[in-house]
């Protein structure tokens, strides 16, 4: 397939694939912690599996977002889809912890995968259309809005299936409780996934690539990204964002289930109140994306966006610390506002971020530079999931998260100028065969 989309297709395509990826997600979220313990896993080794997890992603990342820009974006989401399909259907199965070893190391390697090569699909078609200063903030912010109604969508569907079916009187059945449910209907909305991205993705056309020069160019595409990641001030803060932003998502990722269960008293209804909450933060992040155009033109730049949109994010987190040890309506009231607060502002800072990014790099590392961007915040995470997991429970692992990542956030307050890529001739990052770095 070698037709060039117009814009607006392309962004109807990239927001239908986001959506499909992120939907069985959803799906599974809600239950994936409770279905852990209801097996008779400690939170400690809950952690320590998305940790693998984590690690995983962050092992496969760069290597991954190499291979999307070697052999090109279509056939990597399709096998991102094709793990996380098996990856899904050993979470619902297994019920001892090495198959949920293996279940974590397949969607850790799927994530890897998928973590750019849509965004650069998009990207790429649309500047193979209308050139290198094509306009892309509003379609990376349709892609955002996509994956977080998934994640919406799939939340209520994952967190309303295993009460529903409770009530309808279901129990066990060899290795499937209700909790497994939501992550076997995931499973088939990853198969109509990879059927979706081999039909609907065009690329626009790219040399034919044999195993030689696979494993000739991604190692040489993996030291670009690298040497994009060292040498240039704006991606270094970016970098660093991204891993502030892994902190609070594995604090609140960690921690949100059990508070949801020990409020309603049940695995089963505290999966149903954390799929409402869930719903809710991605809903938040779905309007938070579709206003990252807005906050930018209201704020005056990019990088002044993020630093107001992360740092509602942070006020967010730190709301729910105040509120830790509380159980009130008016702290229940609190603790609703900051968790809205805190994925409004990750969606409307998201697209702000990698507008900057995609404005410092050129398309034959574009899926690695979102990798390294991926990677920081997949490692910074997994290793404050396993400081969350051994904190004591209440305000401090909260307060912890929200203090790091408006630290993140303030990076942004001293202002750097972000160049454009010029239409047709200098890069900013030179071919990662090169040895000379990055001019920026």
């Amino acid at each position: 397939m070698s037709t060039v989309l117009d814009p607006a297709a392309a962004r109807r395509r990239f927001a239908a694939v986001t959506f499909l990826f992120w939907l069985p997600v959803g799906m599974y979220v809600p239950s994936q912690v409770l279905l852990f313990t209801e097996r008779g896993m400690t939170l400690a080794t809950v952690a320590a599996l998305f940790a693998v997890h984590s690690f995983t992603v962050s092992a496969l990342e760069l290597p991954t977002g190499g291979l999307s820009d070697v052999l090109g974006r279509r056939p990597v989401l399709a096998a991102a889809g094709v793990l996380n399909l098996g990856a899904l259907l050993l979470a619902a199965l297994g019920d001892s912890v090495w198959p949920l070893v293996c279940a974590m190391l397949l969607l850790g390697s799927g994530r890897a995968l998928s973590s750019g090569p849509a965004e650069a699909w998009y990207v790429d078609t649309v500047q193979a259309s209308e050139g290198a200063g094509a306009e892309l903030r509003t379609g990376l912010a349709r892609g955002g809005t996509a994956s977080a109604a998934a994640l919406a969508a799939g939340t209520l569907i994952g967190g309303s299936l295993p009460l529903g079916l409770s009530a309808l009187g279901m129990e066990a059945v060899g290795t499937v409780l209700p909790l497994s449910v939501p992550s076997l209907v995931g499973a088939l909305v990853c198969a109509g996934y990879v059927a979706y991205v081999l039909a609907a993705l065009p690329e626009p056309p790219r040399p034919p690539a044999g195993l030689r020069s696979v494993l000739r160019g991604v190692p040489a595409t993996v030291l670009g990204g690298l040497r994009l990641g060292a040498g240039d001030a704006v991606v270094r803060r970016l970098l660093l964002t991204a891993g502030a932003a892994g902190a609070a998502l594995a604090t609140i990722e960690l921690l949100t289930p059990g508070r949801a269960a020990r409020l309603t008293g049940a695995a089963e209804s505290g999966a149903v109140l954390f799929a409402v909450l869930a719903c809710a933060g991605f809903a938040g992040t779905a309007l938070g994306s579709h206003l990252a155009p807005w906050a930018a033109r209201v704020t005056g730049s990019g990088e002044r966006a993020v630093l107001a949109t992360l740092g509602v994010s942070a006020c967010g987190l730190l709301l729910l610390g105040a509120t830790a040890a509380s159980a009130g309506p008016p702290a229940l009231a609190v603790a609703a506002l900051g968790y809205a607060l805190v994925y409004v502002g990750f969606g409307a800072a998201g697209p702000n971020e990698n507008d900057l990014l995609h404005r410092r790099v050129t398309g034959d590392v574009r899926a690695t530079a979102l990798s390294v961007q991926s990677l920081a915040l997949q490692l910074v995470g997994a290793l404050a999931g396993l400081g969350v997991s051994v904190l004591p429970l209440g305000p401090l692992p909260w307060l912890l998260g929200g203090a790091i990542l408006l630290a993140g956030a303030l990076l942004w307050a001293r202002s750097t100028p972000v160049p454009s890529l010029p239409p047709t001739t200098a890069e900013t990052v030179p071919d990662p065969t090169r040895r000379d770095g990055v001019t920026a």
